[in-house]
């Protein structure tokens, strides 16, 4: 849970801020203090961080000003689907695995890699999949009930009122 000053938490109407969001801040505020000649312990107090990030804060802060000391988009490597491919997945994930030719209605990791094969062209691991699915789909881990198939509910209700109270008792 990101930290939220108890000033901007009691009746208001703000999102929290995340992590990324508050170091930020946090560096955008030393900056302020930079500039009104204020000594890097005070700042590291103020804004609740040590002295040698304050230090190392002013270095970059010197030789590239501000915008240097801004949060950068992530890095990385790009997805393999885009939002428009997720969404055909999502679509014809909600059509159920029957409607793709699999005997039974359930998903499995395997199921859904070849369904997004299929609909995206791409070919995905286990893996992601498992994050296409928690992550961007937001859907989570159903496991069926396991039931026997011979199971006889109102033989099992006749065996419990007639035969346990007959072995319980000894009759």
């Amino acid at each position: 849970m990101a930290y939220q000053p108890a000033s901007l938490a009691a009746g208001s109407c703000l999102p929290p801020l995340s992590r990324p969001q508050l170091a930020e801040a946090r560096r955008v505020r030393a900056v302020e203090l930079f500039e009104e000649g204020v000594s890097n312990a005070e700042i590291g107090r103020a804004v609740g961080v040590g002295v040698e990030s304050v230090r190392c804060w002013r270095r970059v802060w010197e030789t590239g000003g501000i915008s240097a000391l801004r949060r950068r988009a992530a890095t990385g490597r790009p997805p393999k689907l885009d939002d428009a491919q997720v969404e055909m997945v999502r679509a014809a994930l909600e059509q159920g695995a029957q409607a793709h030719g699999f005997e039974a209605d359930l998903w499995t990791l395997e199921r859904v890699a070849e369904v997004v094969s299929r609909v995206a062209g791409v070919t995905l691991s286990r893996a992601s999949v498992w994050r296409l699915l928690t992550g961007r789909l937001g859907w989570s881990l159903q496991r069926p009930e396991r039931r026997a198939v011979e199971r006889d509910d109102s033989e099992i209700a006749r065996w419990v009122s007639h035969e346990w109270p007959r072995i319980m008792h000894g009759l």
